[in-house]
């Protein structure tokens, strides 16, 4: 099931919101060892979880988190122009129309087998939400081994500028461009996957 949460007003409001700030904790702290704030010893929760971000949270028929992505506006604050400005070789780009991708989160909790399936739902989603939302550029910083894997996706992705070693970590910046034709880029490279956003009110974040 995918869950869109938009506007939230408070990060614990719902279950899944719970559920997805404590899998970015096993999975960005505990396992990536980042340097980023910690609630309670338990969710991982920074600066930009804020009312502008949206979120999209896959679960399963039992409500268990399966994976997540965060969308900041790049009219507002984010990632790339305000921590990683470094790694665009020209401004980064933003627009109303132009998001930023951050904390895309797999949960530790599933199985080697199942990750791969999950990775393509949510970026399938990603893409689903982008042409519901009038989103057509998508931007985003990410190491290079998941660098190199986005790239290799079909769809139209490019970096931004050459990678950089910043805090220990390779790093690299890059654009993907949106429209119709991306959902068939992604079904021609065995990623796309058909994924519709629940229509219950009760699981949207109000």
């Amino acid at each position: 099931m995918l869950l869109i949460a938009d506007k939230v007003r408070h990060p614990f409001e719902t279950p899944a919101l719970r559920a997805m700030f404590a899998a970015r904790k096993r999975v960005f702290v505990d396992l990536l060892k980042w340097d980023v704030p910690v609630i309670d010893d338990r969710y991982e929760i920074d600066q930009y979880d804020d009312e502008h971000a949206v979120y999209l949270i896959l679960t399963d028929r039992d409500g268990r988190h399966l994976a997540s992505a965060r969308l900041l506006r790049t009219t507002h604050p984010h990632i790339l122009d305000t921590l990683f400005p470094q790694l665009c070789a020209s401004p980064p780009p933003r627009g109303s129309d132009t998001r930023e991708i951050t904390r895309f989160c797999l949960d530790r909790r599933l199985a080697a087998a199942d990750r791969l399936e999950v990775r393509n739902r949510l970026v399938s989603a990603l893409v689903e939400h982008a042409l519901a939302a009038g989103i057509t550029t998508y931007t985003g910083v990410a190491e290079m081994g998941w660098l190199q894997q986005i790239l290799a996706f079909g769809w139209r992705c490019r970096p931004l500028g050459l990678p950089r070693r910043i805090g220990g970590r390779m790093l690299g910046a890059l654009r993907i461009d949106i429209d119709a034709d991306t959902p068939p880029l992604l079904a021609a490279s065995g990623v796309g996957r058909a994924v519709r956003p629940a229509t219950e009110p009760a699981l949207q974040a109000a």
